[in-house]
């Protein structure tokens, strides 16, 4: 079975070797079957073999969109492209869906038949946007995409009657809001103890990423656990909005160190919490030498023991921050068994699944249609700010003016801007020569007029008729 299996991935990703196993030979063949199957976004419309060895090319690394425009709502933009052979596959994954939250709300006296004939039917409509960018694997990336969207849906269920127009609330302390956060922030927990159990059963490498975007009542709900990242490019007021930030080890050094400080048996008496000026050696010893705990905020001196020449719990900076010197991000799904490297300590006990919510009220701002949200994965923002990004998206509209066309051609144009060209000296630069990004590239552009305007119309069929007075 696993034979066949690794077939059908070769086929499809043009007889790419599949990644070694890392785990326990024995457990590995016997979770011989994954629970989905390798394939690229639903709304690409890639259906052969052919067309997904096609998209996979690493040498040429085309950039492949949606082939109908109107598969996305609103016109959307989508566009995405491979790495230059930094892992076998395509190891992103996006999602998108249009979806309605319905109940029968009956009038409150019932007991008389006649009166029954006023209960309503309410619709409470909603657009999810999700992005997955996965490592060491695609297991947990087609896992998430496949399945957050309803895990969050029965989340919202739940709220159903607190989100109605005419919901009242016994705590002031608890809002529509607040609500919403907590689904989003359970489905996520839901989701990574989802892959956690499954990884028993099938064949799941990795970890990933995770960016959700939720149109819901008039509000962007942006729900991010990672280092992907979603940017809100208000044109008409010349705004740039972030709507995540990006969890790295450098970002959340502090929680990661301090948790280790409570919990020292986690770092395997291999790594150190405390934080120096620099990495010491052995000639050091003894030595008085500037240093902090994961708590203090300012600077001390101690004398250099040997414990202290072990290796921190988060070292390096920037992009080049890792965690136990093995992994480059702190939030995501899955990575249940990935282990610091040459040692048998877990790092899942400091990789988190919880997201940071953001939420923009779309009715503080004046709209247009150039009006955007770009939730893109890290190997567009590598090498783009978020200024960059506004640029690109509005000087792609001016080239584009059919609005049709003109949300595809600007995550096109995003994604061109950070893949870059191959030069003769056949590494990828951008076009002012500075080196492009080699990792996979997502992008959604997403226009939040045309939601506003629905939204709109939808808070029209909910003013009271004068039968229900």
């Amino acid at each position: 079975m696993f034979s066949r299996f690794r077939n059908v991935i070769y086929n499809a990703v043009g007889g790419i070797d599949a990644p070694p196993n890392q785990g326990n030979t024995k457990v590995f063949e016997e979770r011989q079957e994954p629970k989905f199957l390798y394939s690229r976004p639903h709304f690409l419309g890639l259906n052969t073999s052919e067309e997904i060895k096609a998209s996979a090319d690493h040498r040429m690394r085309p950039i492949i969109v949606p082939r109908d425009s109107n598969v996305l709502p609103w016109n959307t933009g989508y566009a995405e492209c491979v790495n230059a052979g930094k892992s076998v596959w395509n190891e992103d994954q996006a999602v998108n869906m249009v979806q309605l939250l319905s109940r029968i709300k009956e009038s409150p006296s019932t007991s008389n038949p006649s009166e029954k004939e006023q209960s309503r039917v309410f619709n409470i409509p909603y657009v999810y946007f999700g992005i997955f960018d996965g490592h060491a694997g695609v297991g947990a990336a087609l896992s998430a995409a496949n399945q957050l969207h309803h895990i969050i849906h029965e989340k919202l269920v739940d709220i159903l009657d607190e989100l109605l127009p005419d919901a009242t609330f016994t705590s002031n302390n608890i809002t529509r809001d607040s609500l919403i956060i907590g689904a989003l922030e359970t489905a996520f927990a839901e989701m990574d103890q989802l892959i956690e159990g499954d990884r028993e059963k099938y064949l799941a490498p990795g970890g990933c990423t995770a960016l959700v975007l939720l149109m819901l009542l008039g509000k962007l709900y942006v729900a991010n656990a990672g280092d992907s990242r979603g940017v809100c490019c208000m044109s008409s007021s010349n705004l740039v909005i972030p709507l995540s930030n990006d969890f790295t080890p450098e970002s959340e050094r502090t929680r990661i160190r301090q948790l280790a400080a409570h919990q020292p048996h986690l770092m395997g008496n291999e790594f150190t919490a405390r934080e120096f000026t620099k990495r010491h050696t052995r000639q050091d010893l003894g030595k008085r030498v500037l240093y902090r705990d994961p708590f203090m905020q300012g600077w001390s001196f101690r004398t250099l023991t040997l414990d202290d020449l072990k290796m921190p719990v988060v070292s390096g900076e920037g992009k080049r921050s890792r965690v136990m010197g093995t992994i480059g991000v702190t939030r995501g799904f899955g990575d249940h068994d990935l282990k610091a490297m040459n040692t048998k300590i877990l790092l899942k006990p400091f990789l988190s699944c919880h997201p940071e919510v953001i939420i923009v009220n779309l009715e503080e701002y004046d709209m247009t249609v150039d009006d955007v949200v770009i939730l893109g994965t890290d190997g567009l923002w590598d090498v783009t700010s978020n200024q960059q990004a506004y640029d690109v998206v509005n000087n792609s509209f001016k080239q584009f003016t059919i609005e049709k066309h003109r949300y595809m051609s600007a995550a096109q144009a995003l994604v061109a801007h950070a893949r870059g060209k191959m030069t003769n000296e056949c590494a990828w630069k951008q076009s002012d020569q500075k080196a492009a990004t080699i990792d996979d590239i997502s992008v959604f552009v997403i226009p939040i007029l045309p939601y506003h305007m629905e939204h709109l119309t939808w808070i029209e069929t909910f003013k009271p008729s004068t039968s229900d007075r």
